[in-house]
C-alpha cells in the first residue's frame, strides 16, 4: 500500500545524503532538511491558516502588519509591568541600557539607530539616562562634537537588579510558543528586519 511513499522517501534520503555529505544522520536533522527542501520547491508544509476577513478579501499582508502592531503593544504592556518600582520611567530606557551593556560604548546616533528611533525621540531617552546618571558621555578625539555613551556603575546595577523582571516579561510575550516555533519565528522576523534595514540604508 505504501510502496510509492517508501520509494519516494528512499530517493529523498539519497538527496539528503548527497547534500549533507553523510555527516548528519539523525532523524531530527533529516526532518529539518526535508522541511527546507520542500519549501525551496514551493511546497507548503502546513495548511494555509484562516483569518478574520479572509473571505472578504483581507490579505495576508494586512494580517501580518496588524499582528506585529498588536504584539508590539502587548510587549510594551509587559515591559511597563517589569519596570514598576524602578527608576526607569519608560521601557525604552532599559532597552537603551541593554544595548550599551551588550554591544559596548557607542555614539548617541549609533545607539538611536540600533533601536530604530527617530532622532528627536532617541535624544530624549538619552537625556533621561544622562540626567539619572545611568550613562555618561565623553567626547570623541576625532570629532569633539560627537559624544560616546558609556553605561555607568549605577546603570549596570539598576539593569542587573531589574533583569529578572525583564526576562520574565519577555518570556510572557512568547509564552505559548514551543522552542521550535520560536526558532522558526526568529528566522522569519530576522528576514523581515534585515530587508527593512537594507531598505532604510538604501541598499535595496
Amino acid at each position: 500500500m505504501y510502496y510509492g511513499l517508501v520509494t519516494e522517501m528512499v530517493e529523498l534520503i539519497k538527496i539528503y545524503e548527497e547534500e549533507s555529505g553523510g555527516s548528519r544522520q539523525g532523524v531530527h536533522e533529516f526532518g529539518q532538511w526535508l522541511h527546507q527542501y520542500l519549501l525551496s520547491r514551493g511546497n507548503t508544509v502546513t495548511d494555509e491558516p484562516d483569518w478574520e476577513g479572509k473571505e472578504k478579501g483581507r490579505t495576508a499582508d494586512s494580517v501580518i502588519n496588524t499582528s506585529l502592531v498588536h504584539l508590539y503593544r502587548y510587549a510594551k504592556l509587559q515591559a511597563k509591568a517589569a519596570i514598576q518600582n524602578t527608576s526607569f520611567s519608560t521601557p525604552d530606557e532599559f532597552i537603551y541600557l541593554i544595548g550599551l551593556a551588550s554591544f559596548g560604548s557607542m555614539t548617541k546616533s549609533a545607539l538611536i539607530r540600533l533601536n530604530v528611533h527617530e532622532k528627536s525621540a532617541g535624544m530624549q531617552i538619552v537625556k533621561r539616562l544622562l540626567d539619572n546618571e545611568l550613562v555618561e558621555q565623553t567626547a570623541v578625539d576625532t570629532d569633539k562634537r560627537n559624544r560616546m555613551l558609556h553605561i555607568t556603575q549605577k546603570g549596570s546595577k539598576l539593569l542587573k537588579d531589574s533583569m529578572e523582571n525583564i526576562r520574565q516579561a519577555t518570556r510572557n510575550v512568547t509564552e505559548p510558543l514551543t522552542n521550535q516555533e520560536k526558532m522558526d519565528l526568529i528566522r522569519l522576523l530576522s528576514k523581515l528586519e534585515k530587508f527593512h534595514e537594507q531598505r532604510v540604508r538604501g541598499e535595496i
